[in-house]
């Protein structure tokens, strides 16, 4: 199994950026693929982003593409999703995931086996 953290979130204006990290420990970090995904208040946990194990795929969900990047460094055991031009519908709390054993990039939630307790990204008007 694996231990994740997040960290990074906090209030930023339309138009500006936040960088979030994720740091993994137990399990070799390179076996799974990593996610991150958000939860707006009183809505359901939604696709963000995923990676693949050593970071050659990538896939966003459409109402980030080409906004977020999402990046990994297996040395160090940490996902990063780098979140630019931010906009109010942006504010969720943030949660990075952890799936072990496939090659595919997978956008549900139930498909993820490991979780971090979420940092808050607040977007103001």
């Amino acid at each position: 199994q694996v231990q994740l953290v997040e960290s990074g979130g906090g209030l930023v204006q339309a138009g500006g950026s936040l960088r979030l990290s994720c740091a993994a420990s137990g399990r070799t970090f390179s076996n799974y693929v990593m996610g991150w995904f958000r939860q707006g208040l009183g809505k359901e946990r939604e696709f963000v982003a995923a990676i693949s194990r050593y970071g050659s795929t990538t896939y966003y969900a459409d109402s980030v593409k080409g906004r977020f990047t999402i990046s990994r460094d297996n040395a160090k055991s940490a996902v990063y999703l780098q979140m630019n031009s931010l906009k109010p519908e942006d504010t969720a709390v943030y949660y990075c995931a952890a799936e072990a054993d496939t090659i595919h990039l997978m956008t549900s939630p139930t498909s993820y086996d490991y979780w971090g307790q979420g940092t808050q990204v607040t977007v103001s008007s």
